[in-house]
């Protein structure tokens, strides 16, 4: 392995950085279960099926597999130095990180760009539930007393220490990470440029096709 020194390659030929990948387990258990009946159901009726049943259950077959997959297993948040990447059901969104205002989280989380744009991050769902649940949990970790300190906070003496600090929802602590990486990443070289926003075609054309074949379907029969 050489070790002489050589100019830093320009941006355009840079390698980009390896991302983080954020995406919903509880989505993507749902999704994989709801096609699994689909399908089931499909291909049940397209075998056995009499008359138009096998032609209504393709077209249902072809609308039904790209939409359920969009909203459940396609979300995702992709995360490195220079860019947060977002890939919503029919929406990829690239924002370079100097073009990031804000990451709000209240009933759903969402990014704000610059020019004041919102975009929700489907792959990253507030869960209250489990805020709920977070802020429930210092008193149960003190055995329901609940003591305090004198400045008003749990108190942290004792083996109760660890069981005090609130255990935070898994989805505000992607939102807090995310926000650091904007707050540290936002005036470098590589994390500038503009915001783009591609529909997502490959889930577009299929479920149109079998909306349009469905109505046909429906219409003629």
């Amino acid at each position: 392995m050489t070790t002489d020194h050589q100019s830093p390659l320009p941006d355009a030929s840079r390698p980009e950085a390896r991302d983080r990948i954020y995406r919903s387990p509880s989505g993507i258990a749902g999704g994989a279960l709801l096609l699994f009946i689909v399908g089931w159901l499909g291909v049940d009726a397209l075998v056995s099926g009499h008359g138009r049943t096998p032609w209504l259950a393709l077209a249902g077959l072809i609308l039904a597999v790209p939409v359920v997959s969009a909203f459940t297993l396609r979300p995702a948040v992709y995360a490195n130095d220079d860019r947060l990447r977002v890939r919503n059901p029919l929406r990829v969104i690239k924002l370079p990180w100097g073009q990031v205002a804000s990451l709000r989280s209240h009933y759903s989380n969402e990014v704000v760009d610059t020019s004041g744009t919102k975009y929700q991050l489907w792959a990253v769902p507030v869960s209250l539930r489990a805020r709920k649940k977070a802020t429930r949990q210092p008193l149960r970790g003190t055995g329901g007393e609940g003591r305090l300190s004198s400045l008003g906070r749990p108190s942290s003496f004792g083996r109760g220490a660890a069981a005090d600090a609130p255990a935070r929802p898994e989805t505000d602590r992607i939102m807090q990470e995310l926000r650091e990486t904007a707050e540290s990443r936002a005036t470098a070289d590589t994390a500038q440029g503009e915001v783009t926003v591609r529909w997502a075609y490959e889930v577009i054309g299929p479920a149109l096709a079998g909306a349009v074949l469905l109505a046909i379907l429906l219409v003629t029969g």
